[in-house]
C-alpha cells in the first residue's frame, strides 16, 4: 500500500508502485479532471502539483509520492485558485477544454512562485503545455488577469 495525501485527504494506492500516478488518480481515487494527454510529459494534459510543483502526473510513478502532497485540479480550491478560474471564464478562455485542467495547473503553479509574471515568464512557464485550439493568447491574458495587471 501506498499513502500519500490527494487534495488535502490522506489515500492510500494498492497499485504496483511503478504505476503512473494519472491511472491511479483516474482509474483508482475517480478523479476524472486530470486527463491523458501524451504519455511521455510533452503535452502538459495531466499536470498535478506534487508538494506544490506542477509535474506530469503521466511519467510520475505512484511509489514516487508515498508520504507527499498531491493537488489535482478538483483540489485547486484556494483563493489564487478560483481567480484563475474565474479569469479562464471571463476571458473565454476553454474551446475543446480537454488542455484546460493541466494548463490551470501550470499556471497556478507560476503564479504561486511569480504573482506578477511577464509575457516572457508566462510563455516560459507554460511552455510545453500544449492546447490544440490554440487559445494561447487567451491563456496568457487570463494568468495576466489573474496576477491583476489586466483588466477583465
Amino acid at each position: 500500500m501506498i499513502e500519500f495525501e490527494l487534495n488535502g485527504e490522506t489515500v492510500t494506492s494498492d497499485s504496483e508502485p511503478g504505476t503512473p500516478l494519472l491511472w491511479v488518480i483516474r482509474d483508482e481515487l475517480k478523479l476524472k479532471g486530470t486527463k491523458f494527454g501524451c504519455g511521455i510529459a510533452l503535452c502538459g494534459a495531466c499536470t498535478v502539483h506534487i508538494d506544490g510543483t506542477a509535474t506530469r502526473s503521466c511519467v510520475t510513478t505512484v511509489d514516487a509520492v508515498a508520504g507527499r502532497a498531491v493537488t489535482t485540479i478538483e483540489g485547486l480550491d484556494t483563493d489564487a485558485g478560483r481567480t484563475l478560474q474565474q479569469a479562464w471564464v471571463s476571458e473565454q478562455v476553454p474551446q475543446c477544454g480537454y488542455c484546460q485542467s493541466g494548463q490551470i495547473m501550470q499556471a497556478a503553479s507560476l503564479l504561486a512562485d511569480n504573482p506578477k509574471p511577464t509575457d516572457a515568464d508566462i510563455a516560459s512557464a507554460m511552455n510545453g503545455n500544449l492546447c490544440r485550439c490554440m487559445a494561447y493568447t487567451r491563456i496568457r491574458k487570463a494568468i495576466k488577469v489573474a496576477a491583476g495587471g489586466e483588466e477583465a
